[in-house]
């Protein structure tokens, strides 16, 4: 039997494995039942159970295909389970007959958002410190060394490389990966833009002039990239709030990230 402990390692291993789980653990016990109060068992995306809160398969069996529902809808539940033989209108029926009833709460746990920067200048910065507030997994990829430090960006990953174009490829863009291009020179905005632009992220962002963001978006026709591509890009990014300072910019940025983040999440339930 796994300890709190145990489950709890494997909780942060399966999240900075990008996976989601579901924590479930004995909130009320009333009568007889197979586990006491504060048990506790881990179940992940693809139905990995760690631990066991007892019952055998059949109990189990019904908590985890709840708890693998409750990931894909992306909401923690509490439910009722019923060891009496027998079931009220608001329990779960497990057909043990202990005797008794047990509330479980399924706390549903996600990654965090992933978010690239793309440039590490006076924009990059305070969206850094903005998106690390709220909890993103950050990286931050440049080909400028002086900007691009630890003292600058302390909890991100960087990325650098003085040849920007190779910095790029060693991004891990994935399907939940939000891209955030602020680093201002045409060129290196262009080379991100091929970079992501044939990736499938949930987000693909630019800043910039609209008149700025049409040329470089004419010059990925020319380069023969779909249309249907090409409208995956985001730009000028942000939410137009009349932003002025770099810090209203880096505001205005992650809260439209939030809300690309909130809508997939209704419509998928992946955040």
């Amino acid at each position: 039997m796994s300890s709190p402990t145990d489950i709890f390692k494997q909780a942060s291993k399966f999240l900075k494995e990008r996976k989601k789980v579901a924590l479930c653990t004995i909130v009320e016990k009333i009568g007889s039942g197979p586990a006491e109060k504060g048990g506790k068992m881990l179940v992940t995306e693809d139905g990995e159970m760690i631990g066991t809160i007892g019952g055998g398969e059949c109990f189990e069996r019904v908590l985890k295909e709840r708890a693998v529902r409750a990931i894909r809808e992306g909401k923690s539940t509490s439910l009722k389970f019923s060891f009496y033989g027998g079931a009220k209108e608001d329990e779960l029926d497990t057909g043990l007959w202990c005797g008794g009833t047990m509330t479980v709460f399924i706390d549903v746990i996600e990654p965090k958002p992933k978010l690239v920067i793309v440039g590490s200048g006076h924009i990059a910065l305070p969206t850094y410190s903005v998106a690390d507030l709220l909890g993103f997994d950050i990286t931050v990829v440049d080909d400028i060394e002086d900007t691009l430090t630890k003292d600058r960006f302390p909890n991100a990953k960087l990325i650098y490389d003085e040849d920007f174009e190779k910095a790029l490829k060693e991004v891990n863009a994935e399907e939940n990966t939000y891209i955030a291009i602020v680093h201002g020179e045409p060129k290196h905005d262009l080379a991100a833009l091929r970079r992501f632009i044939r990736e499938r992220t949930a987000y693909l962002g630019i800043l910039g002039s609209k008149a700025k963001i049409g040329k470089l978006m004419g010059i990925l026709r020319k380069e023969g990239v779909p249309e249907e591509i090409i409208k995956r890009i985001s730009g000028p990014i942000g939410l137009d709030i009349g932003a002025e300072t770099p810090a209203e910019i880096a505001v205005s940025i992650v809260a439209e990230l939030i809300g690309k983040i909130r809508k997939r999440a209704e419509i998928t339930g992946v955040p």
